[in-house]
This record gives structure tokens, C-alpha cells and sequence, in this order.
């Protein structure tokens, strides 16, 4: 059951630390398989990793074409008159894995999936919502899973035969995610899997977004009203993303502090949707922690009670490292992709 927390100075060195450990992942398993199966997350924490690996890519170190990528969430609702125009909305997260890693390679990764949540028609959802027949509400605080019947039929069937259990069934075809990076939100929610969401709702999650989250959105900026925002999103499980070989979750800033340290010393608990990786350690899995000083503070002064648990400790914050902003890349003319 290995599990190790890496601690590092800041987010220059978090991202070099993670972005060496996922090449070496990938590495390793091409050695000895065709291809390796890479799970992505979107945020701001992986944004210096990705930079990492797209020089990695580019420079040949590592072999795009035997790569697939499936990523955690995306929302649903985005404005948009049709599919393309939502999967090219700036606040999508499609959008977001194109500006960040996938338009930056050179050859590109043949097949890259994001959750198919801009399919949906947000209007369509709505109104099979309103008829009240077909699913039921999940969990203990305001972000709810839409857990939709067996035996529903009409639009609610199709989101679930076609955008959920398809983007499943799709992961398991490919053999399943060799390696997932995730982050974790400030009440220590993976993904869309928010706070009070069963473990056991759904391995995929159609999730109605609470006021608050809506709300946070317009206020930070990324929509201009409620109205305007997405209210769902489609998203892994932390009982699907959890069932990767290997789980590798990054984590900086104070504001991750806090459910860093409960989802490691506290109980699983669905409060803390993060603390499943408790669990994925007892039965097998193999779990990397990379975090900044500011997110491990509380983890580095409970340092006897993870040797306790068997977790590693690795500290890295005396080991001299370049900044992600030195990386600069010549943008192709022709392609439009770094190198």
C-alpha cells in the first residue's frame, strides 16, 4: 500500500517534483506495454505540470502516440447553440485541456477524452427534472447527484446510457487509467464528487451545482450571470477515479491545507470526499501526495502519525529546481504547437 507525500518549496517546485514522477510513470509502463492510459485534471494546480510534460512530449523524451487521456469533469449548461459552440466556451473544460496541454504537442496524443457534459442539453435536462420521474437527489449538502433509475426512460436513459455509463465503459476499453492526477477543492472535493455525494451514487455523476457554486462562478469572473452559468457538470466518482493504478493529487496554497490534512489523518467520510484515498491505500493502490509547504503545513507537524500509517515522507524543499516560468516555448507557424 504505498503512499507518499511529497513536500515541496512552492508551486514552481510541486509542479517539476509531479511532472518527473508522471514521466517516469509513463515511462516505465511503455517500456513494457504499447500504450499507458493517463488521467487528467483542470484547475489551476496542474497548469505547471502540464507545461513540464508538454516539453517532454515535444522534446521526444515521451511517446504521444501511445498515449490516452481521459479527464475528471466538465460542466453542463455552458452557453452555447449547439455542442461545438459549449465545448469551445473559454470556461470549458475542454477548452481549458487544449489552451494548457493538448494544443501545445508535437505530434499530438491521437485520442483525448474530456466528459461529455457539453452534449447535454441543459434546457432538455430541466425539463425531464421537472417532471419528477426517473432519478432521485443524492447526498448531505447542496451540491446533489442526479442518480437516474434503471428503468428511466427518455432523455434522462440517454444521459445515462450514452454520456455516463459510455464515458465508463469507454475507460474500460482502453484497460482502464494507468496514472490520474486530480486536485482537491477547499472542502476537499474531487472533481464534481462534492461534499455529501455518496461514495457509492454513481461511478459517473451528473451533479446539480449548489447556489453557492453559481454564484462563485459570476463572482470570480467566469460568467456573467447565473443565468449564464452552468447549474450541472458530469463528473468522475472518487469511486472511478480511485480505481487507477496510480493516483497522483496536487495540491498548494492555505486554502488546501485543511482538507489535505483531514483526508489523510481524519476519517473517510463523504464530508470529505478526498479521504477515499484512504481507503484506495488499505486495498492496494498506489498513492502519491505532491504539495507545497503552505497545503502540507499541518501534515509536516503530524509527521509521527503518518510514519505511524506507514506513510512516506519525502522532502524536497532544499533541493535546487528551475522555475515553470522559465519555460518558454517557439510557437510553430505552421501548427500553431510549441516546442
Amino acid at each position: 500500500m504505498p503512499f507518499t507525500i511529497h513536500v515541496t518549496k512552492d508551486f514552481d517546485q510541486m509542479s517539476q517534483v509531479a511532472a518527473e514522477l508522471v514521466e517516469a510513470s509513463i515511462d516505465h509502463r511503455l517500456a513494457e506495454a504499447d500504450s499507458f492510459v493517463l488521467g487528467l485534471a483542470t484547475g489551476s494546480s496542474p497548469t505547471g505540470v502540464y507545461k513540464h510534460l508538454a516539453k517532454a512530449f515535444n522534446a521526444g523524451r515521451l511517446d504521444a502516440q501511445r498515449v490516452t487521456t481521459f479527464n475528471l469533469d466538465e460542466y453542463v449548461g455552458l452557453p452555447g447553440e449547439n455542442p461545438q459552440q459549449r465545448a469551445l466556451h473559454p470556461e470549458s473544460y475542454s477548452f481549458f485541456m487544449v489552451s494548457e496541454l493538448f494544443g501545445l504537442l508535437n505530434p499530438r496524443i491521437p485520442q483525448t477524452n474530456v466528459p461529455w457534459g457539453t452534449l447535454i442539453d441543459q434546457d432538455a435536462l430541466l425539463a425531464a427534472l421537472e417532471a419528477g420521474e426517473g432519478f432521485k437527489l443524492a447526498g448531505a449538502d447542496k451540491g446533489r447527484a442526479v442518480v437516474i433509475d434503471p428503468d428511466a426512460e427518455g432523455y434522462l436513459a440517454w444521459i445515462r446510457d450514452e454520456i455516463m455509463n459510455g464515458y465508463t465503459a469507454k475507460i474500460a476499453a482502453a484497460g482502464g487509467i494507468d496514472l490520474h492526477i486530480i486536485g482537491v477543492g477547499g472542502r476537499g472535493h474531487v472533481a464534481f464528487h462534492e461534499s455529501g455525494i455518496p461514495f457509492d451514487a454513481s461511478q459517473m455523476l451528473l451533479v446539480k451545482l449548489d447556489d453557492n457554486t453559481i454564484a462563485n462562478a459570476v463572482a470570480d469572473g467566469h460568467f456573467r450571470s447565473a443565468d449564464e452559468a452552468p447549474h450541472f457538470a458530469i463528473s468522475m466518482g472518487a469511486d472511478l477515479a480511485f480505481q487507477a493504478r496510480q493516483v497522483l493529487l496536487l495540491a498548494n496554497g492555505a486554502r488546501k491545507t485543511g482538507p489535505v490534512t483531514e483526508a489523510v489523518l481524519g476519517e473517510v467520510t463523504t464530508d470529505v470526499p478526498l479521504s477515499y484515498v484512504q481507503k484506495y491505500v488499505a486495498d492496494g493502490g498506489n498513492m502519491t501526495f505532491v504539495l507545497d509547504e503552505t497545503a502540507a503545513a499541518e501534515l509536516l507537524a503530524n509527521a509521527p502519525a503518518l510514519a505511524e500509517r506507514g506513510y512516506e515522507l519525502v522532502d524536497h524543499r532544499d533541493e535546487p529546481y528551475p522555475s515553470v516560468t522559465s519555460i518558454t516555448f517557439a510557437r510553430s507557424p505552421q501548427t500553431g504547437t510549441l516546442s
